[in-house]
């Protein structure tokens, strides 16, 4: 296969804590359980990792625990890395406080990945294959120090590689005339409702819609809804809705990443967008039933769930 997915991101450790619920300003709250995990970008690579696509981590890390973990972390689940290891500073976190409610709430502090060099960008690019698939965070939009690098790395892509971005909760932050030129060069767009409205000022279908008018022509979008499902749109004919697969929710973090991990990873190997957006619900609804941020699905796992009959059960058996 020569597809892989190419995450121009950050692989990083979430500090997870579980709260009954989140504090007041100025208060405090027990958590019932803290741990530590490599997240971030993680977290979409596994999804398509584990969907039998080739995955490569072009982000910068750093040297130190926390680097050393997201090295391991890597090559556990048999994914590449393109950059060697940043030797002034270590990997940075995120702090994740996961409420009973399953949502959960994120503080990030930025370390060796929070500023990226035209010559780290150069090395990405020299990496990219013909096919590739690209996937893009608003995160790295929305720093300081890797921004621009990040507009001019995926603005240059040439047109046979596919370029994906999540914009992120950080949509609103990143400046306005960068994301203009980001969207225009998108081949697709995943985002949550929050973020699509954050967009648009429109909701679900009506949102998708919309924002396949700022994408490159012929690209498609993704509105995240949850148990909800979500709304796709391809720029060609109105959205239409994909429902959801409602389950117990355990932590939902990492479960847009799931979705769009799975729903890449399946685009890559010739699936359908619409097939693709059916299977990314399911894969992502298995995620947010265990806790962790890179709990996505095994392809054997996602076919199981979607049963004998369906369509898409030898095409995830095959491997």
């Amino acid at each position: 296969m020569n597809t892989r997915l190419f995450l121009a991101g950050n692989v990083i450790i979430d500090l997870v804590m579980r709260v009954p619920q989140l504090p007041p300003r100025g208060g405090d709250v027990l958590a019932s359980d803290t741990t530590q995990r490599v997240g971030g970008g993680l977290n979409v690579l596994t999804a398509a990792r584990r969907m039998g696509l080739p995955a490569v981590y072009a982000g910068i890390h750093g040297t130190g625990p926390f680097g050393d973990r997201v090295r391991a972390a890597l090559q556990a689940e048999r994914i590449d890395v393109a950059l060697p290891p940043r030797t002034d500073a270590d990997t940075g976190f995120c702090v994740a406080l996961v409420d009973d409610g399953g949502e959960r709430t994120f503080a990030t502090a930025p370390g060796a990945e929070g500023a990226l060099t035209p010559d780290d960008t150069a090395r990405m690019a020299a990496a990219l294959r013909p096919g590739d698939i690209v996937q893009l965070s608003g995160y790295g939009l929305a720093y300081p120090g890797t921004a621009a690098a990040l507009t001019d790395f995926a603005t240059a892509l040439p047109d046979d590689v596919v370029l994906c971005l999540d914009p992120g909760p950080l949509v609103a932050d990143i400046d306005a005339e960068r994301l203009r030129r980001i969207l225009a060069r998108c081949d697709w767009l995943s985002c949550n409702r929050r973020e699509a409205r954050l967009l648009s000022d429109l909701d679900d279908a009506a949102a998708a819609d919309a924002l396949t008018g700022r994408i490159k022509p012929g690209g498609g979008v993704l509105v995240r809804g949850d148990a909800d499902g979500c709304w796709l749109a391809t720029g060609t004919s109105p959205a239409v809705h994909v429902p959801g697969r409602p389950v117990r929710v355990v932590d939902s973090n990492g479960a847009g990443d799931a979705h769009t991990g799975a729903f890449l990873a399946l685009l890559g190997q010739g699936i359908t967008p619409l097939e693709a957006a059916r299977a990314a619900n399911a894969a992502a609804a298995l995620a947010v039933t265990r806790p962790g941020p890179a709990t996505s699905p095994t392809s054997a796992e996602l076919a199981t769930a979607l049963g004998p009959t369906d369509p898409l059960h030898r095409t995830l058996t095959a491997g």
